[in-house]
């Protein structure tokens, strides 16, 4: 299903004029009246796994931290299960210009320690979090905002081995765009206007925190507190490698409130456990499936199952430090990488049509995709195609074959099974051995990526942040962006995202973010592999469950019997 949105040249710019529309389906949901049934104090238990970090919004850009983050607290936004922005902490986001925007927000808000949430705190929190001396993984979010450039900078240097390093240099202590004019208004001056600016303000990047996040920022991630749906149960909630207990908000009054009496995310490091105690209602709901139970879910949980496209992807990322390739022998050797694979058959055979074969690096859900971009048909399976761009990176340099080509991947979500397929198709269609490089924690591959020490390729992917084109191309692929953790870097892509940033109409963007797509696909940092049709099942004591836009369970909404 597609998301729409209306394009419509700048004039007064209002947040209406800005949502997304959309429209998802699945099985196995109830409608309203079964929900009331629910029993509003029941704690649901939901599988996860460890988070990379301390639990800080701007420092959480991975899924197992994300969806805990969410429960914790409200921005300024939110979005509804289509993808439609709504106001939650805004009473009103308003632009005459998309440049220059005024936020009034909501009086009486409060974190769940009884400190009032005012202009300044987001002040407070969006200079903390884009300052480059905090080392927050989302500072990259706040490049729009004039003055960004100052409380980021950095210096870099390069070693004797050639590593790169580099170290924080702000040159300010706050965005000059940033300011609270009183306690319930926030103007935001952007460094050039930006059409759909405001639909990101939805996105954990931009959640508020209390001031003693700001103080010691180690100690608050542990223990953190928001003003979210839910809460921490109690100091000391997050027992780590086990598990993370949440219970209900009962001071929230925001867009998403509670159907149950709490959330506990329970760790696995396999999905395959976790089914089977979903089988014996040990567990409560579960969106990461064994490959095996891809064939057999709807029927092992009949009117207990969902399944709906959403926006999320994966993707075989090729760090661009590896010397099998760089240059143009490397270039030549992506494409065979790619040609190699056969999409078709690993979505049909491995994930039973839970996954559909990439058509670009943004899935169809998304406002403004487009299939059959130039270059988009290195993702066809074409095994003689492959071997013949093998053969003529060969001719311009060996490939190092000393060892197998390595495929780093986390074991606790279920892709051993497509990652052998994937290797199957390198060995059988280019004639060299691959791999998994397996690690229990997808922190730990997070953490390899980061500090680029990669010795092959890596599995990667994306859930939207925020129902945005720009959104599976910035952050991923963009210079210096958050989630860019290959250093792929390209001028001419980063020219044409920035032009699309500043587009009039969101058509106009879009195309733009459609010809930078383009340029990644001459390049080839990442192979897109499919995108995601989201199942989704929970025990018998569940009334009822629905995964949004974005393919993430909808926790608050959850009741239970």
């Amino acid at each position: 299903m597609r998301f729409t949105r209306t394009s419509k040249a700048l004039g007064i710019v209002a947040i209406a004029a800005l949502a997304l529309t959309g429209c998802g389906a699945g099985g196995g949901s109830n409608d309203g009246a079964s929900q009331s049934a629910g029993d509003p104090n029941k704690v649901i238990t939901a599988y996860n796994s460890e988070p990379q970090n301390p639990l800080l919004p701007a420092n959480t850009n991975e899924t197992n931290g994300g969806r805990v983050i969410n429960l914790l607290f409200e921005g300024l936004r939110s979005y509804d299960p289509d993808g439609k922005a709504v106001n939650a902490l805004a009473e009103s986001i308003e632009s005459p210009d998309a440049q220059n925007w005024t936020i009034k927000i909501k009086p009486g808000q409060k974190f769940t320690n009884g400190e009032a949430i005012t202009a300044k705190t987001f002040v407070d929190t969006w200079n903390f979090a884009a300052n480059s001396t905090n080392l927050q993984n989302n500072s990259f979010f706040f490049e729009s905002i004039a003055g960004y450039e100052d409380v980021s900078a950095v210096t870099t240097e390069k070693s004797a081995d050639g590593k790169t390093t580099t170290t924080p240099a702000p040159t300010a202590e706050s965005m000059s765009g940033l300011k609270a004019t009183d306690d319930s208004t926030l103007t935001v001056k952007l460094a050039q206007p930006e059409a759909d600016w405001s639909l990101r303000l939805g996105y954990s990047a931009f959640y508020p925190l209390p001031s003693a996040a700001l103080k010691d920022p180690k100690t608050y991630g542990e223990n953190p507190v928001g003003n979210g749906p839910y809460k921490l149960e109690k100091t000391g909630a997050w027992v780590h490698d086990q598990s993370i207990s949440l219970v209900k908000n009962a001071d929230y009054n925001g867009t998403r409130p509670a159907k149950n009496g709490g959330v506990t995310f329970k760790f696995y490091t396999d999905p395959s456990p976790a089914y089977t105690d979903l089988q014996a209602d040990n567990l409560d709901i579960t969106d990461v499936l064994p490959s095996n139970a891809t064939k057999t879910y709807v029927t092992d949980f009949q009117d207990r199952n969902a399944t709906k496209p959403v926006a999320t992807n994966g993707t075989l990322n090729i760090p661009g430090y590896n010397p099998n390739f760089q240059g143009e022998a490397g270039k030549l050797r992506r494409q065979a990488l790619s040609y190699a694979i056969n999409r078709e058959e690993i979505t049909k055979v491995v994930f039973n049509g839970t996954r559909t074969p990439a058509k670009a690096f943004a899935p169809p859900v998304i406002d403004g995709f487009k299939a059959d971009l130039k270059g988009s048909e290195v993702l066809k399976f074409d095994a003689a195609k492959a071997k013949d761009l093998w053969a003529q990176a060969e001719k311009i340099q060996p490939y190092d074959n000393s060892k197998p080509l390595q495929i780093a991947s986390n074991t606790d979500g279920g892709h051993k099974e497509w990652i052998d397929a994937v290797a199957n198709g390198f060995k059988n269609n280019l004639g060299i051995q691959a791999e998994i490089q397996p690690f229990a924690k997808f922190a730990e591959v997070l953490n390899l990526r980061k500090s680029q020490e990669l010795p092959g390729l890596t599995r990667a992917g994306w859930q939207g942040d925020y129902p945005s084109l720009y959104n599976f191309l910035g952050p991923v692929w963009a210079t210096g962006a958050s989630s860019n953790y290959e250093k792929y870097s390209n001028p001419e892509f980063d020219k044409l995202l920035q032009e699309g940033l500043a587009a009039k109409t969101t058509d106009a963007a879009n195309d733009k973010f459609n010809q930078a797509q383009e340029v990644l696909f001459e390049d080839l940092p990442g192979l897109p592999l499919w995108d995601y049709a989201k199942p989704i099942v929970w025990s018998n004591n569940v009334v009822k469950a629905e995964t949004g836009w974005n393919g993430e369970i909808l926790y608050y909404n959850i009741t239970a019997k």
